[in-house]
């Protein structure tokens, strides 16, 4: 097994998300949740561990009052983050408050400090910015603003402070509290406070969360926003795509990131563009020279569009700042192109937040919540952060210090080590994306053929991983050859040679190009042999679902019989349903949840006028539950029912009396999903009808089935990252082995490690003998027999107000590993 570091997709992902939490996401998302960079970890001395005995979590909170802020810019998710800690918080048995406009609310009081309750916080969701508002205020960087606000908090009784924003936001918090001590013998001194007040409020607890679009704190793989400014940018960079085709012209996108080049470099790997500017590694001198070249010669090359992505903050190696006017000077004067800019601004940080950053946000603040119910005078003030698949504290200034250690070296010229200081995967998407955006394969040649073919149903994203395979496969010096339409395409014949400026412009596409079909290879073994010795294919990717996945255990199996199949073969999981066994997440996934989502916050609208309905909702998935448990906990769902946890009759009554009793509150919506094969008795209609019959008279249902929809669209921002990168690692692999098994001039490939998975672990990409895998997958309901996003299923109830008892007698260690109903295994 060979693991190599990248970032959560993350995540993108998270994840299709993913934390450890007392609680994704989604993540994530949810790494490989999305995919960003995996921060160093030097802002990662543990925090010490939390004395809290054993303890209920629905009682852990009593007696005790937290507020919640968020501060400076805002940033899609916010929202998720204050109805987590709202909920949870009342779910323990806290106080919770609100403290509106940020620090400014916080220094005001009166009605900017209100109590919040569960209702509060219904449908924020999917609501941009941030609902309780932020400002920017000078008031608290001075003592007796300070001062103010100490008195607020001391006179609600309110010890536990979560504060959401940036670094600067969360440095104020950390100045907070260590004058905290201060303050109280200040306020004790001049009247403001008496005694008991003083004794009561002796300490303050502060978490923190960053929130911030370019994803420029130290100490975190994700922070929230980020997914969700990517959305934007390559909503906008997709609709100039076209025009710049139809007119022949050459875009100049700036994106945020004065001093973060993340966005840049991401949107630039996602849209392939053709350039990219970002503060982190300027370009060499004489760079004026070197873009016009490689414009013009891709326009030689066939290309109608040239797209050049600027970071705000892009400056050359002197410091001297690169704009986006300057870069069309250039390219108008030199070339004569007809050239365009634009400036996108403040619409990166607008619209509804994307699935990731919803199921990242909600876990960190379940997290948050327990840091602070944990939290003692001893314990220092902390930040949640993403490491891989888990949501751990760490000491919130030393990640402050390492965030300004990146500014630091880059006023110091040293740009080699501010790269560094963003983390291996900030360097592995630099590395990916200089290795794609050479301008056309090098001359050498290897003198390997290398095949490449889809399997399975289409899933979005699998169009930019055969696209990074082809072109890295060429810049390795291979033969690239393209089989359409699966296994039954390489038996058939249906193979031909693919080129640099073939798949140029595949990055954005949905669906597959190549064609893609389930049949198996098994019966089709002498056509296919023949194929592989008439085409001369030494080793071959495979890009698919389940179906790739049992495709290849049969050509394994076919070894002994045909020497032709003797070839190494990699597996790059794709499909929406993420059920392919040795991945925490597929290519297509996240796309996929992202049109759930989307969709059902279409659906819940649409009751608001008409109020007390309940919408059941049917996701795709085949058995595999994680886009109906993902999709829930995104979309703020009442119930999600899947094949992985068996329900009966009595558990639809009681969902169906939940859904009663909150329609007596102020909220009048139901949403309750269900994946396609979760039960065969108990049917879509079924549940439907039940809900309608059960519900006379209280709430009236509808139901929606959303079907192939779900596979279509462009791909999201992750899976186009993901699928770049997947593909450019299978590449790397099946290159070194072909090598490996080259004898006299043959390829002979028949051990276990010749025919490998290239699946998501946590925060590595692993090859993993799919001959191994075997024991792992559940073959009858197609699902790996172990899943992480099953332990996130707790959070989805507590958020939907169900009463249910977590034990968090084992929540002492950092990365909360113990916490085993709550903690995921892999990030969205």
């Amino acid at each position: 097994m060979v693991a190599v570091p990248v970032a959560p997709a993350l995540s993108r992902f998270v994840a299709p998300a993913a934390l450890s939490v007392a609680a994704l996401l989604l993540l994530l998302l949810l790494s490989f949740l999305p995919p960003g960079p995996g921060r160093r970890r030097s802002a990662g001395r543990k925090m010490p561990p939390s004395p809290a005995g054993p303890q209920h979590t629905e009682t852990m909170g009593a007696g005790k009052a937290i507020a919640v802020l968020t501060s400076g810019g805002d940033a899609q998710g916010m929202n998720a983050a204050v109805r987590a800690v709202v909920r949870v918080g009342i779910y323990t048995g806290a106080k919770v408050f609100f403290v509106c406009e940020g620090y400014q609310g916080l220094v005001d009081g009166g009605d900017h400090i209100r109590e919040a309750t569960w209702e509060s916080v219904s449908m924020m969701l999917q609501l941009g910015g941030t609902v309780i508002g932020s400002a920017r205020c000078q008031d608290f960087r001075t003592r007796e603003g300070r001062l103010r606000a100490a008195r607020n908090l001391v006179k609600r009784g309110i010890t536990n402070l979560c504060v959401i924003g940036g670094d600067g936001s969360l440095t104020g918090a950390d100045t907070f509290r260590a004058e905290w001590g201060g303050l109280l013998a200040e306020l004790l001194k001049t009247g403001g406070i008496t005694a008991e007040e003083a004794q009561r409020s002796s300490h303050l607890n502060i978490v923190g969360m960053v929130g911030s679009i370019d994803n420029d704190f130290c100490g975190t793989d994700m922070t929230i926003g980020t997914d969700s400014a990517l959305h934007r940018i390559m909503e906008i960079v997709d609709a100039i795509t076209t025009t710049a085709q139809s007119h022949q012209r050459t875009f100049v996108l700036e994106v945020m990131g004065r001093h973060c080049g993340y966005l840049a470099l991401i949107t630039a790997l996602a849209c392939g563009a053709d350039w990219v500017f970002i503060p982190e590694s300027p370009p060499e001198d004489n760079w004026e020279e070197h873009l016009c070249r490689r414009l013009a010669e891709t326009r030689d090359g066939g290309s109608r569009l040239n797209i050049i992505i600027v970071a705000e903050g892009a400056i050359d190696k002197h410091g001297k700042a690169i704009t986006s006017d300057e870069i069309k000077a250039l390219v108008v004067k030199r070339l004569g192109y007809d050239t365009r800019v634009t400036i996108l601004g403040h619409v990166q940080r607008g619209g509804t937040p994307s699935a990731f950053d919803r199921i990242l946000a909600s876990r960190m603040g379940v997290e948050a919540v327990m840091a602070l119910l944990e939290g003692t005078p001893e314990t220092p003030a902390c930040v949640v952060s993403l490491s891989g698949n888990q949501a751990v504290r760490l000491p919130l200034m030393e990640c402050v210090q390492v965030t300004k250690d990146v500014t630091t070296a880059m006023n110091e010229g040293r740009f080699e080590d501010a790269v560094k200081l963003r983390g291996r995967s900030f360097q592995n998407n630099w590395n990916v994306y200089k290795l794609l955006a050479h301008i056309r394969p090098p001359a050498t040649k290897s003198g390997y053929t290398v095949a490449v073919m889809n399997v399975g149903a289409p899933a979005a994203g699998m169009n930019a991983a055969v696209r990074a395979t082809v072109r890295i496969g060429l810049i390795h010096g291979h033969h690239m050859l393209a089989v359409h339409d699966g296994f039954e395409g390489l038996a058939f014949g249906m193979v031909e040679e693919i080129g640099w400026n073939t798949v140029g412009s595949w990055t954005g596409l949905g669906g597959s190009k190549l064609g893609t079909k389930r049949t198996l290879p098994k019966k089709h073994f002498e056509e296919i042999s023949a194929n592989i010795s008439k085409f001369g294919i030494h080793g071959l990717i495979i890009i698919g679902g389940f179906e790739a996945f049992t495709g290849g255990l049969e050509l394994v199996e076919g070894r002994a019989r045909f020497e032709e199949l003797c070839i190494p073969l990699c597996i790059v999981p794709a499909t929406v349903s993420n059920n392919v066994p040795g991945s925490d997440f597929s290519i297509g996934a996240d796309t996929a949840l992202n049109t759930i989502t989307t969709t059902c916050d279409l659906i819940k609208q649409s009751a608001a006028g008409t109020k007390r309905r309940v919408f059941i909702i049917e996701t795709m998935g085949g058995f595999c539950g994680y886009l109906a448990t993902m999709a829930g906990l995104a979309a703020g769902a009442d119930a999600a029912y899947i094949f992985e946890e068996p329900f009966s009759s009595r558990d639809l009554q009681a969902n169906v009396d939940h859904l009663t009793e909150k329609m007596k509150t102020t909220v009048k919506r139901g949403l309750v999903l269900r994946n396609e094969r979760c039960n065969e008795n108990y049917t879509t209609d079924f549940i439907y009808n039940l809900y309608c019959e059960e519900g006379k008279g209280i709430f009236d249902c509808r139901k929606n089935v959303l079907g192939h929809m779900q596979q279509g669209g462009s791909p999201t921002p992750f899976d186009r990252n993901f699928g770049t990168k997947m593909g450019a690692k299978a590449v790397a692999w099946i290159t070194g082995k072909i090598k490996e098994c080259s004898r006299h001039g043959r390829i002979f490939a028949n051990t276990a490690d010749s025919a490998c998975l290239l699946g998501m672990r946590k925060r590595s990409l692993v090859f993993q003998p799919i001959a191994e895998l075997r024991q792992q997958t559940d073959f009858e309901h197609r699902i790996p027999k172990e899943q992480w996003w099953l332990k996130l299923r707790p959070i989805l109830k507590i958020l939907a107000k169900y009463n249910i008892e977590l034990d968090t007698s084992e929540t002492a260690h950092l990365e909360h590993l113990t916490r085993k109903v709550l903690v995921p295994e892999a990030t969205l």
